[in-house]
């Protein structure tokens, strides 16, 4: 998949992490947004590491799977990291 796709399925992907998340995270979405991306990369990187998930195809939902499951991923060491933060 092309580097333009995965940019458009991470906005997508952290969009619908954000909506799968229950609570406050906090960072608004423009965050969520740019962490999604991240996390669709890292979904990506683990799929055809670990699994050997083939990641061509955009509309694959093997692909969205993997980009979410990062995306939430990501989210929540982000909403981790921010929440010690605010606490110390």
């Amino acid at each position: 998949m092309s580097f333009i796709g995965f940019l458009i399925l991470g906005l997508i992907a952290g969009a619908i992490a954000k909506a799968i998340l229950p609570g406050n995270q906090g960072g608004g979405w423009i965050i969520t947004l740019i962490l999604g991306v991240v996390g669709a990369f890292l979904g990506g990187f683990l799929g055809s590491a670990i699994f050997r998930v083939d990641l061509a195809g955009f509309f694959s939902i093997q692909t969205w799977l993997l980009a979410i499951a990062g995306s939430i991923i990501v989210l929540l060491v982000y909403g981790a990291l921010a929440g010690r933060r605010r606490r110390a």
